[in-house]
């Protein structure tokens, strides 16, 4: 069977999100190729030079509907799932940051209204968007950066609306979004968002601020808006006046996941362009990829890229399957993700050392690019220390209780990558400030692990099971050390300390998410995926962050190195489906 029979037999056993996405990466393109239109590399470095977003490029994903995966589908949009959003914002973000960013910032303002809005503001905003408006959250100030307790943005009360006074800095799409979600002080201690449309103010009454120079995410609009007694109509609010401030950190739970989906697209991105140059460039008579230390680098940035996966996709699968564990899982996801990226841009940039450096060159200098404007995903929507602190506040909470009776009918929503998980149906009562203890992904720990072990032990390939029962009991005391660590300091969440248990935390959530992407999907799959040589390498790899003297089982890299190669050559993005055996049905039981 050949790579494009493989291709569609694997993503007819896959969910829609998958497909979907497997098609707009089709239309975009090889950004390796210069005739690939405006999502090439060459086209994306050109018009950065000049500031700019590539011509096209806009009316590209505009043609082929990417709007229509902000809107609801009840609201004549496209958007069923999350995770057919953030697979769709990987395959742009494997090309241009840039432009997955100017959509993600309009997810962000959308979102309360999809949330708390009535039908006329829904209304309003749904069809704007799917004509091509863009939006803008405006909940930063200059002086008050995530403290948003601290706004001075007002909203008094005029007649039988709102006259609006304050500036909002720094706000992506603030110049070229028709909507503006506006955060603002509706009383003492009240804050609330507001829909603006910039389409019914007075034009003297707001004004666009300069645009920000950066040093990434060259073109896009980050820039600000100041409004000057703008003057709003009855039902500006979105859903309870003074809700504002519990709404924003409930909003933010969703573009938290999303943004993995940045970092999934660069790592793609930045590892493709390794290998390219590590089998084109010849030193010492031979390709570079032979040289030990080359072939370790870009094997590792596979195995990260692997791991992101596993963690990310069954968070956004949680906005409709268990959002009231979103609180914590999406900060683990926002922490966790880019790190892994910032990590993997890294090693890409040993490898191709000097190009790395280079404007121009390899892949027309797009690492750099890639590289500079991967660094915002660590920034938005909280740092990684305000990400860690959220964690650590609810870890108190999980090591007493965490999971709960039931709870595998819930793993295999989240997990099963053949399963499509339930449309979504916004309702912001859904979302919670904390988990209340719980956590089904790391709760049950012991089952899963004796799960894995035992399905290995008949499923997978020999040698596997072994390793993997070294391995799980690894785990299981790094896991442990976490835990008596926290419980016996339940009051210290906010020290160094206690950040380095979130840290580990978030780790072993990485384990385990790996641990039980393969245990809910290896029957489906077959082939590499179901002989779980990769469980291991990825297990050995994050056991390297704990215990860096970890080597990784080099008789279990062929079959991981060989996908690599594999996607490489036909262009396909990296993911653990290219492990699968396209002779296996969806049913499979007789492996």
């Amino acid at each position: 069977m050949d790579s494009h029979t493989r291709t569609r037999t694997v993503q007819a056993r896959l969910s829609p999100a998958h497909r979907v996405a497997a098609d707009l990466d089709a239309y975009l393109g090889d950004p390796m190729e210069d005739g690939a239109g405006p999502f090439s590399y060459r086209a994306i470095v050109e018009a950065e030079e000049r500031d700019e977003l590539p011509p096209g490029a806009v009316e590209a994903v505009r043609a082929w509907g990417f709007p229509g995966y902000l809107v609801p589908g009840h609201l004549g949009g496209r958007l069923t799932t999350l995770e057919e959003l953030f697979l769709v914002t990987r395959a742009v973000s494997r090309r241009s940051v840039t432009v997955a960013v100017m959509y993600g910032s309009g997810l962000l303002a959308v979102n309360p209204v999809w949330l708390w809005g009535d039908p006329r503001q829904q209304k309003t905003v749904a069809e704007g968007v799917l004509r091509g408006d863009l939006a803008c959250f405006g909940v930063s100030e200059a002086d008050h950066g995530s403290d948003v307790t601290a706004c001075e943005a007002r909203a008094e009360a005029a007649g039988d609306g709102l006259v609006l006074t304050g500036v909002k800095w720094p706000v992506g799409n603030a110049t070229r979004g028709r909507f503006v979600t506006a955060y603002a002080r509706t009383g003492p201690r009240d804050f609330s968002l507001l829909l603006v449309d910039k389409k019914e103010l007075d034009p003297a009454s707001w004004s666009a601020l300069p645009p920000v120079r950066t040093v990434g995410l060259r073109g896009h609009d980050l820039s600000g808006v100041e409004f000057a007694g703008a003057r709003l109509p009855a039902g500006c609010v979105i859903g309870r006046p003074g809700s504002g401030l519990v709404q924003t950190l409930k909003t933010l739970q969703i573009t938290r996941t999303a943004i993995a989906a940045l970092s999934l697209g660069t790592m793609d991105a930045v590892v493709r362009i390794g290998m390219e140059y590590a089998v084109r460039r010849t030193l010492y008579g031979a390709e570079i990829y032979r040289i030990p230390v080359i072939r370790d680098q870009l094997l590792k940035a596979h195995l990260d890229l692997l791991v992101a996966e596993c963690v990310a996709l069954p968070v956004a699968r949680a906005l409709t399957v268990a959002p009231g564990r979103l609180s914590l899982w999406s900060s683990v996801v926002k922490y966790f993700v880019p790190v892994q990226g910032e990590e993997v841009v890294a090693g890409i940039g040993r490898v191709l050392a000097a190009r790395g450096y280079l404007r121009e060159g390899v892949a027309h200098g797009a690492f750099q690019k890639l590289q500079r404007d991967h660094a915002i995903a660590s920034v938005f929507e909280g740092t990684t220390h305000v990400n860690l602190a959220n964690i650590a506040a609810q870890l108190p909470h999980l090591v007493e209780d965490g999971g709960g009776p039931g709870d595998g009918g819930l793993l295999a929503d989240l997990f099963s990558w053949t399963h499509a998980p339930p449309a979504w149906r916004p309702d912001g009562r859904a979302l919670r400030l904390t988990n209340e203890g719980r956590d089904e992904i790391g709760a049950h720990f012991e089952e899963t692990a004796g799960a894995v072990v035992a399905e290995a032990g008949v499923h997978a390939a020999p040698g596997v099971a072994a390793r993997l029962a070294d391995l799980v009991d690894i785990v299981g005391d790094l896991r442990t050390q976490m835990r008596r660590g926290v419980m016996a300091t339940p009051d210290d969440t906010s020290s160094v300390a206690a950040l380095d248990r979130a840290r580990r935390h978030c780790e072993v959530h990485a384990m385990v998410s790996c641990m039980l992407t393969w245990l809910h999907n290896h029957r489906a799959f077959g082939g590499a995926f179901a002989d779980g040589q990769w469980l291991v390498l990825c297990l050995e790899r994050l056991v390297q962050r704990a215990r860096p003297d970890t080597a990784l089982s080099e008789e279990f890299v062929p079959p991981v190195e060989e996908a690599m190669l594999r996607c490489r050559d036909a262009r396909r993005w990296f993911s653990l489906t290219a492990l699968a055996d396209e002779g296996v049905t969806a049913d499979a039981s007789a492996r």
